[in-house]
């Protein structure tokens, strides 16, 4: 399943059902599991471990090293889980010494044309990165978070699960998980509902959600009694709990 032209460094571990294409480069230290296909012309270095059943497409770029300053060449990685799609022109880089040593990667993304994801990212599972988002070193992204196209995220961001962000936003705060933003810089824009229907959510849990949005965007109180208030409704609805544990580690302070 490795073609001819392409070039695979002895130590990588290659799975027997997996796919390599032509003038595909697997440098060494590269670990890829059942089921994958590589496309033409992609590199991938190492050390990365990529799960089973990743589709990785022509001219990616996964697991070079980091485009910070401060490396020097230290042993970092990336890790890849399992179900995700890389498009064209994708660059996914190693981690730092500094951010932990790893960049992550987990199961079930839709990484479109052109995405960068930087050194000590962490991305969850069942995201959508259209085309052209970009986040910075250090950036969290939480589960079933939405990019729009031309997305770009500050170093040291954190982006909420079930969050969403227009087309051409510039996010320089975090986004607490549900919210929807847009704008340069971001602003909110209510909560993802659509989104969180199609994800099975109840009527009812969406509506405590939007009371919540509404104690903290819509009420003018002081981020703290928000918080306050917020954590009656999670009381009865624990869907709303991951807006207050995430409010309470924000580091950068949040989309106002």
């Amino acid at each position: 399943m490795i073609d001819p032209r392409a070039v695979v460094d002895p130590s990588a571990r290659i799975s027997e059902d997996a796919h390599v294409g032509p003038y595909t480069v697997i440098g060494a230290e590269v670990e890829i599991g059942p089921g994958c296909w590589v496309g033409p012309h992609v590199v991938i270095n190492g050390p990365t471990r990529m799960g089973r059943d990743n589709k990785i497409y022509q001219f990616a770029s996964l697991g070079d090293v980091p485009q910070d300053m401060k490396y020097g060449g230290e042993l970092t990685r990336l890790e890849i889980g399992e179900r995700n799609v890389v498009r064209e022109y994708c660059t996914v880089n190693r981690g730092t010494v500094q951010g932990g040593g790893v960049t992550r990667v987990g199961h079930d993304n839709w990484i479109m044309a052109y995405v960068h994801i930087a050194h000590d990212c962490q991305v969850g599972s069942g995201t959508i990165f259209a085309n052209n988002a970009s986040i910075a070193g250090h950036v969290s992204v939480g589960d079933n978070a939405i990019l729009g196209g031309f997305t770009i995220v500050h170093q040291f961001c954190r982006i909420g699960s079930h969050s969403f962000t227009a087309m051409g936003t510039v996010l320089l705060r975090d986004v607490p998980p549900y919210v929807m933003v847009s704008g340069h810089s971001a602003e909110p824009h209510g909560i993802n509902a659509e989104g969180l229907r199609r994800r099975g959510f109840s009527p009812e849990q969406i509506l405590a959600l939007r009371r919540a949005y509404k104690l903290l965007y819509k009420s003018n109180l002081p981020l703290k009694q928000a918080v306050e208030s917020i954590s009656e409704i999670a009381l009865t609805t624990p869907v709303v709990q991951p807006i207050i544990d995430f409010l309470e580690r924000s580091q950068r302070g949040i989309v106002r």
